[in-house]
């Protein structure tokens, strides 16, 4: 329907409004100005300037991790290639943001013109060269074929939920929308019910031949939609479960069944024990990467394995396709309801970690703390260092999510991510756990956080520099040394004005009188805490061994 006036700028904003989006992450530049007019003006999207392209990214798959899909808005070559590397990992961990570059004019590209921002060559297609290998659809909008391009680019990222790329010329924002559609029509994923139901045969004689079944899930499982059928399936279904560490906080860690983490060769004994020894093992969106097994330490038996992927489904060595997860998981959780008497019931126990008292802190009477600090319906965003596999061992109340990038791990990440995660849900309690050598890359962003009157508790863990590199290889080696920085003067210094509550803690008691200070805090929570150089989670410990034989094998 033709509304007056009514330009390609507002159709794309509009669309990003009907599949949840709120906010638009970047930074400006001339490219992509006269677009910003119509961000400002929308109803509905929010402008979320950040303090580099890089940030930008991260905060917009932050976002990504908590909604629905996230968009991020750069200028043509400088910009977006800022941004490039937060944009891989939105690919690598399958997540939907919408990736908008401002260009020139198009009456500027076709002439060949040398503009500021090119390489010089009069040719305007290099980046987006660059960018399709790190995106699932890219597009050039021309005043043609805007409406269909648009809404193409939104389906493929939603349905393969990874990043698009779209480039928006300068002039084309401008452009009059003759006629559009009306509400966006999805991508669903295509179901074989003569698969499925070859499929339930197969898996009802695996089941009914089994003592043990246990089930293993992963990131996978919460990026294609099955969190709520899963959890479903363990109310009803008495099966001992864990996950993997980039789908912490997927499952209910609540759960009486629930193991505990499970990390191939470095995870609890009880853990392996019955993910490994299971008769049966239901893995649900799993990927097995080096850094969250221990450099593939797992010992599963593939024969013994249901497999769920988004799209097929393996029983051993037989595959099923046109299967979506989400079916495969309600078509097992009924067939559990009606086999799960004939299987070996099981009675779990969780010892309880004795915490040796000293009046120094270390990581292991940190972590103790935290998680007596953790609340139900919490945002925990670690990165990829001691704070990561120091978190991999809490217990998360119900409702928490658990925000990591283990896979691309790409320090620095975490805090624009939690930037990201909490302009999305400001009504969540929003944890951070960050290195001094992952915030030195990013910390910019506490800046766009004060700015915005975000109240984050940000846990700055100070060990002198990259002890998760120490871990791996070179100790004492200087490359692992980062500069020294007055950490608690920081916040101060990037909000003028601004109020915040920040401390620097060496000692157990101290980081106990903060906690219970910040139980009603309102501001933006700065706590620096003094750990060790040397000092690191068991589970790193193990992974860093592993890696380290793996990086030095010839």
């Amino acid at each position: 329907m033709m509304e007056s006036n009514y330009k390609v700028a507002d159709y794309l904003l509009d669309r990003l409004a009907q599949v949840g989006i709120r906010h638009l992450f970047g930074v400006p530049g001339d490219f992509n100005l006269h677009f910003l007019d119509h961000v400002i003006s929308h109803p509905v999207i929010q402008w979320m300037g950040c303090a580099n392209e890089l940030n930008a990214a991260y905060a917009a798959d932050g976002y990504a991790r908590v909604m629905p899909a996230a968009a991020l808005l750069t200028t043509v070559g400088v910009g977006e290639l800022s941004a490039i590397n937060g944009i891989a990992g939105s690919y690598a961990e399958y997540l939907p943001v919408i990736h908008i570059v401002g260009t020139p004019a198009l009456s500027s590209q076709k002439a060949g013109q040398l503009i500021h921002h090119s390489l010089g060559d009069g040719d305007f297609g290099h980046f987006a060269h660059m960018a399709k290998e790190i995106s699932c659809a890219q597009t050039s909008l021309t005043a043609e074929n805007a409406v269909a391009e648009i809404d193409r680019l939104l389906v493929a990222a939603l349905y393969q939920r990874r990043p698009v790329y779209l480039q928006l010329p300068s002039n084309i924002a401008e452009a009059d929308v003759v006629t559009h559609s009306g509400i966006l029509a999805l991508s669903q994923p295509i179901l074989s019910p003569s698969s499925l139901q070859a499929f339930i045969d197969d898996a009802r004689e695996k089941l009914q031949s089994a003592h043990r079944v246990a089930l293993l899930a992963d990131f996978l499982a919460d990026r294609f939609g099955a969190r709520q059928s899963l959890n479903n399936w363990l109310t009803e279904v008495n099966l001992p479960h864990s996950t993997l560490l980039m789908g912490k906080g997927l499952l209910d860690e609540s759960h009486p069944l629930f193991l505990g983490t499970y990390a191939g060769a470095a995870s609890d004994i009880k853990v392996k024990e019955y993910i490994e020894e299971a008769d049966v093992l239901v893995m649900v969106g799993v990927q097995f990467i080096d850094t969250i097994t221990a450099g593939f330490s797992q010992h599963i038996n593939q024969d013994n394995c249901i497999d769920i992927q988004p799209e097929q489904v393996r029983i051993g060595r037989k595959v099923f396709n046109q299967i979506p997860m989400v079916v495969a998981v309600q078509a097992l959780h009924e067939l559990c309801k009606v086999l799960q008497n004939e299987w070996q019931q099981p009675v779990i126990t969780h010892p309880i970690r004795e915490v040796v008292q000293h009046s120094l802190l270390s990581q292991q009477a940190f972590w103790h703390h935290i998680q007596q600090f953790l609340l139900p319906g919490d945002i925990v965003v670690t990165d990829q260092g001691t704070s990561c596999f120091g978190a991999a061992g809490l217990n998360l109340p119900a409702g928490c999510t658990f925000v990591a990038q283990s896979l691309w791990g790409s320090i620095g990440f975490s805090l624009p991510a939690a930037y990201g995660a909490q302009v999305a849900q400001p009504q969540r309690r929003v944890i951070l756990l960050v290195g001094d050598g992952a915030a030195q890359l990013t910390v910019q962003e506490l800046g766009s956080m004060l700015r915005d009157g975000l109240t984050p508790i940000i846990f700055l863990l100070n060990n002198q520099g990259y002890t998760v590199e120490r871990a791996i290889h070179g100790p004492h080696q200087r490359y692992n040394d980062i500069a020294q920085w007055d950490w608690t003067h920081l916040p101060q210094a990037l909000a003028l004005g601004k109020q915040t509550f920040t401390r620097r803690v060496t000692r157990v008691d101290e980081l106990q009188q903060v906690l219970l200070q910040m139980g009603n805090c309102q501001q933006l929570a700065f706590i620096e805490v003094v750990l060790p150089p040397m000092d690191a989670p068991e589970l790193l410990v193990n992974v860093a061994k592993s890696l380290q034989a793996r990086n030095a094998a010839i």
